[in-house]
């Protein structure tokens, strides 16, 4: 969802919702739901997926659909994030409990679920004015980030439903060869070290037979927290989650939690940087250690993970920008997603010895 403390804002133009079609889809799917006029807004954080808040009367719920414009094979799968969030709701507090799934495009134009609103404070580059920040609440809040990471992880996936879509060995072989091949179909400019990157992470690729439940897009802007920030009440966009190896979870998440000596590209790439460069809020390094600390596993190898993430995270980028040069989108915003994507790379590439 990863909306900002703002919530939500009128519905962009070009991203509206059929208020009638939806309306009865209501009425006839969910038997109960207060009638009245229905109310959209949007959520406008993120870069991926559509998601609107829907409002009858006192009824709230959040909507999910794809972004618009032709999409990647197996990307923005709205049936399976439906699934997941199904099967893992009941062993994960922090996950919003889903409500219905339908593939009838006629509806919104693609696939959607609706799922159950949290409430609570989403951070991203601000504080609401409301809240007196000292360095312990940075701390606070990095501890409740390692600790729900740790806890995520330690769930025995066998015993949830996920275990119908998992795939867990050779994990690491599909993702590495598979962004890869990502990066070659989204290719738009010559970018100079991704082929000294791309060889370094086939060569180096670790041999993990850990297995868990990975969100792989943990980060502070999907997490939400009780206003006293004493728990963490929702965890948002599952799409990307599997079954997989952990420290591939904990290197993704490195590689969004920026720190104040981070370079400008980093803190700066998509504009003001997070509130994590903050002080009181852990640097990488304490974040692995709590990590460590709460989950007892070895974190010996964490420097490969986080290189692939930062070329992963390049990938997202570039293929956003594929989307945006080739016209299926006119989001401005993403105008200069190339840069941001070489500079990742760049970065990637900076965090390997002897590349």
């Amino acid at each position: 969802m990863g909306a900002s403390f703002s919530d939500t804002k009128q519905v962009r133009k070009g991203e509206e919702l059929d208020r009638e079609r939806l309306t009865n889809f209501i009425k006839n799917e969910l038997p109960g739901v207060a009638t009245g006029e229905l109310e959209i807004e949007q959520f406008h954080a993120g870069h991926s997926n559509l998601t609107y808040l829907l409002r009858i009367g006192t009824w709230e719920a959040v909507l999910r659909r794809p972004p618009l414009g032709p999409v990647a094979k197996k990307a923005h799968d709205m049936e399976r994030e439906f699934t997941i969030l199904t099967g893992l709701h009941p062993h994960f507090a922090a996950a919003p409990k889903p409500i219905i799934f339908s593939a009838d495009e006629s509806i919104v134009g693609s696939p959607f679920f609706i799922m159950e609103r949290r409430k609570g404070i989403v951070l991203d580059t601000d504080f609401p004015d409301a809240v007196s920040y000292d360095p312990s609440l940075g701390k606070r809040i990095s501890g409740l980030m390692a600790e729900k990471l740790a806890a995520l992880h330690e769930i025995d996936f066998t015993k949830t439903d996920l275990v119908n879509i998992a795939k867990p060995v050779g994990f690491m072989e599909r993702q590495v060869i598979g962004w890869i091949k990502r990066y070659e179909r989204a290719k738009t400019d010559d970018v100079p070290y991704i082929g000294l990157l791309t060889k370094w992470l086939e060569r180096n690729m670790p041999s993990s037979g850990q297995q868990a439940i990975i969100h792989y897009d943990y980060k502070l802007n999907n997490a939400m927290f009780s206003h006293d920030f004493s728990k963490m009440t929702g965890l948002f966009d599952w799409e990307m989650t599997t079954v997989g190896d952990p420290l591939a979870d904990v290197g993704a998440a490195m590689s969004y939690w920026i720190q104040k000596d981070d370079p400008d590209l980093l803190k700066k790439g998509l504009g003001k940087p997070p509130v994590t460069v903050m002080e009181g809020f852990y640097t990488r390094d304490e974040f692995l250690e709590a990590y460590a600390v709460q989950s007892g596993r070895d974190l010996s190898h964490i420097d490969y993970y986080i290189t692939f993430a930062y070329f992963k995270l390049a990938v997202i980028c570039q293929q956003i920008y594929f989307r945006y040069k080739k016209g299926q989108t006119g989001d401005q915003r993403f105008a200069h997603f190339n840069h941001f994507a070489e500079n990742l790379i760049a970065h990637a590439a900076g965090t390997v010895r002897n590349l």
